[in-house]
């Protein structure tokens, strides 16, 4: 008869469970009479004495540390072996004593990087009889993660983004080569966003450049503006208009007066060319410092 628990055990209330509803416990199996090897066990291949040192994200004389093949659900989960192929209590008290060395140092690293509270680490060894040791960040503030269930809770979180998890790789990997070994994982690299290519800001100062030219500043007075010529033009059109007025009215004193008027108009339409001629100069200069400006090579190139 099977050894079957009645009810679920009281760790389904628990708030770290990772799911909830109804649930039943499994059937029991007997047990075999003889356990499968393990991987790196009898006749089978060890995967990690096959992997090379690129497999890894920093390696050592006698330990290396892995990662995933692509991001997880918590800030990081990480893998630390020995180079030898041993298992935990097959350890000589060399290597026994760096494995502590090696989890305190591994599990500060990762208890460095942004937004971890807790590093569990875990050793189940049934799947390869090659000594790994796991080591799994808890986010910081999710407390319904805590406990043994992190390594659940791994699998149905959304994973973290990619250049995130690299970067976390990187820092890890710089931090224990702070105390020997060789980092392989790399940060990230910057994509740089320009607002606008030099080819479409050269364009548009060229269209800049063929459009009229305006005023430099609207909070310059008008009297430091240049009057354009054909305003003056007109003025000059409509001076006369007037004194041919005045004449065709036959008051001789009007037609003194309006022919002393139109002397005076010729006279600041004269000084107006000639302020034209000194404004439009000036102007000439102001473009061609402005044209000077446009081609120069832009800052940073």
């Amino acid at each position: 008869m099977h050894d079957t628990p009645p009810a679920v055990p009281d760790f389904t209330q628990w708030p770290s469970f990772p799911f909830e509803g109804d649930l039943r416990v499994k059937h029991i199996e007997d047990p075999v009479p003889v356990e499968p090897p393990r991987k790196g066990e009898g006749h089978r291949e060890c995967t990690a004495c096959n992997a090379p040192d690129d497999a890894y994200i920093w390696v050592g004389e006698r330990w290396r540390v892995r990662a995933m093949d692509r991001p997880t659900g918590l800030p990081m989960v990480l893998i630390l072996e020995s180079r030898s192929h041993l298992d935990l209590g097959d350890l000589p008290n060399l290597l026994a004593a760096e494995l502590g060395v090696m989890t305190v140092r591994l599990e500060r690293a990762i208890r460095s990087l942004d937004g971890v509270a807790r590093v569990h680490v875990n050793r189940w060894g049934d799947g390869s009889a090659h000594l790994h040791m796991w080591f799994l960040a808890r986010p910081y503030g999710r407390l319904q993660l805590r406990g043994t269930f992190l390594s659940l809770w791994d699998s149905i979180l959304p994973p973290i983004s990619e250049s995130q998890w690299r970067e976390n790789l990187a820092m890890v990997a710089a931090w224990l080569a702070e105390f020997g070994g060789r980092p392989l994982a790399e940060p990230p690299r910057i994509q740089w966003q320009a607002p606008s290519s030099l080819s479409a800001q050269a364009s548009r100062e060229q269209e800049a450049a063929e459009q009229p030219e305006e005023p430099v500043s609207v909070i310059e007075s008008d009297e430091e503006t240049p009057v354009p010529a054909d305003d003056l033009d007109d003025a000059a059109d409509a001076a006369e208009g007037d004194t041919s007025d005045v004449r065709a009215s036959g008051d001789g004193t009007a037609g003194d007066d309006a022919k002393a008027n139109a002397g005076a108009d010729s006279a600041d339409t004269a000084d107006s060319n000639g302020g034209q001629e000194g404004d439009a100069s000036q102007h000439d200069d102001a473009t061609g410092d402005a044209t000077t400006f446009g081609t120069a090579t832009p800052p940073g190139r």
